[in-house]
């Protein structure tokens, strides 16, 4: 099997702390790098009884803003809509949110920023 390209295997390795990260926190994995032709949702996790969509976004530095500001309108709409797919093809109604896992340097690896309940769903 061929090695990942660069920037595919640091965006992995991001998935893969962010994920690390929000089970010590208490969520449990339900679904990774879901895809359709509307767009991707890197974690799928169970808060309580809440669906959360995990938006994960690693900088190598904030000169151009932070993982956060990168989410621009058409972003959260593709995620939105692949939300909306993703729980219609599953048949799940129940609470949703969506959180970003914003990864940055830091002087000893990276630094963890959670945003719960990022943005909505609202038309």
């Amino acid at each position: 099997m061929k090695p990942l390209p660069e920037h595919l295997a640091r965006g992995r390795s991001a998935e893969n702390q962010a994920l690390l990260y929000l089970q010590r926190k208490g969520l449990r994995l339900i679904d990774r790098n879901y895809r359709w032709r509307g767009g991707e949702i890197d974690l799928i996790m169970q808060d309580r009884e809440c669906i959360v969509f995990v938006e994960v976004r690693l900088r190598k530095n904030d000169g151009f803003g932070g993982g956060l500001e990168s989410i621009d309108h058409h972003k959260r709409q593709r995620l939105i809509q692949t939300a909306l797919h993703y729980l219609n093809r599953q048949g799940i109604d129940s609470a949703t949110r969506f959180d970003v896992i914003a990864l940055s340097p830091a002087k000893q690896g990276l630094e963890v920023n959670w945003v719960r309940d990022a943005f909505q769903a609202a038309p």
